[in-house]
C-alpha cells in the first residue's frame, strides 16, 4: 500500500471516491506491471512539496475574509513543475494532489520536460467581483512568489480560471522580481506571451486522439455520433473541432443542462445562443433539453466527459452506451467504471492522453517565452498534433505488447520513464 503522509485526511469529494486514492492504485498497478523497486514506487507516490498558504483579501464591502491556497508540486525529476491553478468549491489538498500526480505521467508520456503540480483555491468565481477576484488571484501568487518561476514551477490555466488571471499572475511575480517574466505562467493573453493555439489546445488534443482511434477501427470522424458532457473551454472547442471534421455532435452540456438531437447540432448557432443568453443553454429551441446525467448515457459512438471527475461510476456505468470513451476532463471515469467499460470492450481514451493536448502547448508557450520568438498558429497546431499523435501511436503498441488496456499502457509509459530518470540521477545524500 502506498504512503500518503505528506497528505492530511480529508473526506473524499464526492464522498465515496477520493481522487487521490484512484491516482495512487493507478501508479501502484503499473508499477507492478513495471516490476518497479519499491523504495522508487514509494518516493513517487508522495508529493516533494506541499505548500498550503493564507490568502487575507478586502472585499468590496470592506469585509477582510481569509481564503486557503493550495500548490502541490509533485515532482520535478523531468524538469520544471507544471500545472494548472483552479478556481472552485470542491478543491481540496487531496484532489489538487492527486491532480499534481496525474500531470507528472501525463508530461513524461508526452515526452516534455516537465514535473507535475497543481494549485487552487475553494472558490466559486462567480460569487465575487472582477475586483475581488484580481485581489485574490494577486495575493495568492505573492505568497507562493518563491516556489514558482520559469525554471521552477510554471502554473496554467484551470477549471474557475482563465487568461485574465494568468495575466495578474505574470504581472505580479514580474513586479516582485523587477523585470518582465513571460515565462513564468502559461494560458496568457497574446498580448502578454500567451500562445496562438492555446485556447482550443486541450479539445484539439482530444478530437486528435478520438480520431486516431478511429482510424485504427477503420473509420473516420464523418458522420461519427460524438457526445459531450462539459461546454466551456475544453467542451466547447472540442465540440466545434468534431463539428467541422463532419462529427455529428448529438448532445452538449453546461454546469446545469445538457441538449440533445439525433440529427446533430449546429454548434455554431449553439455557441451563439449561449452568447446571446449569458452563457445558457436553457430554451435552446431546436433540441431537447436534458440533464447531464442523461447525456452519459446517450446512443452514441463516441462520449467525451469534458467536465468534472467521477462522471461515470459504478451505479451508472452499465448505461454508457459508447463505443469509445475519451476522458477529456480529468479522472471523469472512476476506477470501478473503467473496469468495466473494459470488460465490455468499450476503448477509454485515458485522461493523461486524451486531455494533453493544453499541457503540450502551454510547453511550446513556455519554450516561446523564453525564447522571445513566437510561431504562427499553424506552426503550434501543427507541434502540438505530432506530439499527440506520436504519444498515441506508443500506447497502443505499448498496449499491443504487454497485452494491457489503453490506460495502463499509457501509465507504463509514463511512471517508467520518471522512474528510469531517478534511477540515472540518483538520490542525493
Amino acid at each position: 500500500m502506498i504512503s500518503t503522509s505528506l497528505l492530511p485526511l480529508e473526506t473524499p469529494t464526492p464522498a465515496h471516491i477520493c481522487p487521490f486514492d484512484q491516482a495512487c492504485s493507478y501508479l501502484e498497478a503499473a508499477a507492478r506491471e513495471l516490476k518497479l523497486d519499491q523504495g522508487i514506487l514509494e518516493i513517487l507516490s508522495n508529493p516533494r512539496k506541499v505548500i498550503t498558504v493564507s490568502i487575507p483579501v478586502k472585499l468590496d464591502n470592506g469585509e477582510i475574509r481569509v481564503f486557503a491556497g493550495h500548490r502541490v508540486q509533485h515532482s520535478d525529476i523531468l524538469g520544471p513543475y507544471k500545472g494548472g491553478i483552479r478556481y472552485h468549491p470542491a478543491v481540496t489538498l487531496r484532489e489538487v494532489s492527486a491532480l499534481a500526480m496525474l500531470m507528472t505521467w501525463k508530461c513524461a508520456l508526452l515526452g516534455i520536460p516537465y514535473g507535475g503540480a497543481k494549485g487552487g483555491i475553494a472558490i466559486a468565481p462567480k460569487n465575487y467581483s472582477v475586483g475581488e477576484l484580481e485581489r485574490i488571484t494577486r495575493r495568492f501568487i505573492s505568497e507562493l512568489i518563491k516556489d514558482i518561476g520559469p525554471s521552477v514551477d510554471i502554473p496554467a490555466p484551470d477549471m474557475g480560471t482563465s487568461a485574465r488571471e494568468m495575466a495578474w499572475m505574470m504581472d505580479t511575480y514580474s513586479v516582485n522580481v523587477g523585470h518582465a517574466v513571460p515565462g513564468v505562467v502559461t494560458g496568457k493573453p497574446l498580448s502578454v506571451g500567451g500562445s496562438l493555439g492555446r485556447e482550443m489546445a486541450t479539445g484539439r488534443g482530444a478530437m486528435i486522439v478520438v480520431r486516431e482511434a478511429l482510424k485504427d477501427l477503420g473509420k473516420s470522424l464523418h458522420g461519427t455520433r460524438v457526445a459531450i458532457q462539459g461546454f466551456g473551454n475544453v467542451g466547447g472547442a472540442a465540440a466545434q473541432l468534431f463539428y467541422e471534421a463532419g462529427a455529428k455532435v448529438v448532445a452538449v452540456s453546461n454546469s446545469t443542462i445538457g441538449i440533445y438531437s439525433e440529427t446533430g447540432l449546429d454548434i455554431p448557432a449553439v455557441k451563439a445562443y449561449m452568447m446571446a443568453n449569458h452563457q445558457s443553454l436553457i430554451g435552446y429551441p431546436q433540441a431537447t433539453a436534458i440533464s447531464n446525467a442523461e447525456l452519459l448515457t446517450l446512443p452514441c459512438d463516441v462520449l467525451v466527459p469534458a467536465a468534472l471527475e467521477n462522471q461515470i461510476t459504478e451505479e451508472n456505468v452499465n448505461q454508457v452506451q459508447a463505443k469509445i470513451v475519451a476522458e477529456a476532463a480529468n479522472g471523469p471515469v472512476t476506477l470501478e467504471a473503467d473496469r468495466s467499460l473494459q470488460a465490455r470492450g468499450v476503448i477509454v481514451l485515458p485522461d493523461i492522453l486524451a486531455n494533453a493536448g493544453g499541457v503540450v502547448v502551454s510547453y511550446l508557450e513556455w519554450v516561446q517565452g523564453l525564447s522571445y520568438l513566437f510561431w504562427d498558429e499553424e506552426r503550434v497546431n501543427r507541434e502540438m498534433e505530432n506530439l499527440m499523435v506520436h504519444a498515441y501511436h506508443q500506447v497502443v503498441e505499448q498496449s499491443r505488447k504487454r497485452e494491457i488496456p489503453l490506460r495502463l499502457a499509457a501509465y507504463t509509459l509514463g511512471v517508467g520513464r520518471v522512474a528510469k530518470a531517478l534511477t540515472d540521477r540518483g538520490l542525493y545524500p
